[in-house]
């Protein structure tokens, strides 16, 4: 995904948080982020690690990212199956706004 160019959306998750950026073409900037562990997203949840949370990440990181003039990414999965909250924090980030 990095030898294409594109800027891209990374996710990564464990058991009990889940994180997204959003890296910059060249792959030596993060130009956004959002993840369970900040508290202004972990408290409005009960739990951090189930797909609502991972909605809520999927829409701040569309909303920073589009801050920054990021419209357009690639989702970088990193390796995860596109199921349960994976394609839940992916279905936020379009609903959001992202393209990909």
């Amino acid at each position: 995904m990095q030898e294409l160019g594109a800027t891209r959306l990374v996710v990564h998750r464990t058991p009990r948080h889940i994180y997204a950026q959003v890296i910059a073409a060249n792959g030596s900037e993060v130009l956004a982020s959002a993840s369970t562990v900040e508290k202004a997203i972990s408290e409005a949840l009960k739990y951090t690690g189930n797909a609502d949370a991972a909605t809520a990440v999927g829409k701040a990181i569309a909303e920073r990212a589009i801050a920054k003039g990021v419209q357009n990414v690639s989702f970088d999965r990193s390796g995860f199956k596109y199921h349960g909250r994976i394609a839940a924090l992916a279905a936020a980030a379009r609903d959001a706004g992202l393209q990909f």
